[in-house]
């Protein structure tokens, strides 16, 4: 008789079980369940791009500034932007050869003919 009951109540239970299992799965595949999942997704793949972009603007930023100090560039605090400057003497002969370099005049490229066969 004790078996009889045990076996009863091991199935009933087996049976409660199974049930409410099942019962889960068909709710996360219902429509609403599978749009909050995806959504839920989204967000969270949102968030992970926005810090990747951080990292790498963080990193562009550290990148630049070695840059600029292996090249001998300053910031000028006068100049808007966050736009550096040559030093001193560098940038004074940077405009110095763009002023002479204006008045100097160069041939129209466009009169000048290349015949690429010519090499061959």
């Amino acid at each position: 008789m004790f078996r009889r009951a045990f076996w009863f109540t091991a199935g009933a239970a087996a049976g409660v079980w199974a049930t409410t299992k099942v019962n889960r799965q068909l709710k996360k595949l219902t429509p609403e369940s599978l749009a909050a999942q995806a959504a839920d997704k989204a967000v969270e793949a949102g968030h992970r791009l926005k810090d990747f972009a951080l990292d790498v603007k963080a990193g562009m930023t550290q990148r630049e500034d070695e840059l600029n100090d292996a090249l001998g560039l300053r910031h000028d605090p006068d100049r808007p932007d966050n736009v550096t400057a040559l030093p001193g003497p560098r940038r004074l002969r940077a405009i110095e050869y763009h002023q002479n370099d204006q008045n100097t005049h160069r041939p129209d490229r466009s009169a000048v003919t290349s015949n690429r066969n010519e090499d061959h």
